[in-house]
């Protein structure tokens, strides 16, 4: 993702609180602009999202998302200049909800394969409430050459569930490869059921016995 770029300098609405005749020093003043900053990206994505939301990749055009956002055109593409990078923003913004939520509630299965099955099927119901959303995020996985993290935090989601805490498995663990090679085949399953190819309950079934066939508990 490319840096934000830095915003203007702090202007005397943003040091009210200060004792009168005392200027902000410089951490107050960066303190402000960080906040500010990440106020604005947050309101940027949460307007790119609801637009994907009711017309998909289609309906983020940026003049609309800088509109949505009551932020100025010149400002959105500081942020991100161009559509796919708003689009990877977004993508991440909903595997953060995925991993606060799997932190809230771990899944409790007894064996690793059921876990890693449960994160998944958690990833798919969140998704589809939004189908034009999840569309869209699938979409620019797909086309978009902008890099994305999103398999590795999906990779670490489930080597989570599965196996414990990651930084606790090698990077040269072949359970690695598995929860790579696991969230790819949901991945693909993901785009079938958008397509009205399958439903979540045939995507369960398949991913059960893929997981089954692929993961073991150490």
């Amino acid at each position: 993702m490319t840096t934000v770029t830095a915003e203007p300098t702090v202007t005397g609405d943003e040091t009210r609180g200060q004792p009168a005749g005392q200027a902000a020093g410089p951490a107050a003043g960066q303190g402000v602009r960080s906040r500010s900053q990440h106020q604005r990206r947050k309101r940027i994505v949460q307007a790119a999202a609801a637009l994907a939301s009711r017309g998909g990749i289609e309906a983020m055009q940026m003049r609309t998302v800088s509109e949505r956002a009551g932020v100025a055109l010149g400002t959105l593409y500081r942020y991100f200049p161009s559509k796919m990078d708003l689009v990877v923003a977004v993508v991440s913004e909903e595997i953060l909800l995925l991993e606060g939520s799997i932190e809230r509630r771990p899944p409790r299965a007894s064996d690793a394969p059921a876990r890693a099955v449960e994160v998944l099927m958690r990833a798919t119901r969140g998704l589809m409430r939004e189908p034009e959303l999840a569309e869209a995020l699938i979409r620019s996985l797909l086309l978009s050459d902008v890099k994305t993290d999103f398999g590795e935090r999906m990779s670490e989601l489930l080597l989570r569930a599965a196996s414990g805490p990651p930084e606790d498995i090698s990077a040269e663990d072949p359970r690695r490869l598995v929860a790579r090679a696991l969230s790819g085949i949901w991945t693909m399953e993901m785009i079938e059921m958008l397509r009205g190819n399958a439903t979540a309950d045939e995507i369960q079934s398949r991913l059960e016995i893929t997981a089954a066939r692929l993961l073991i508990d150490p």
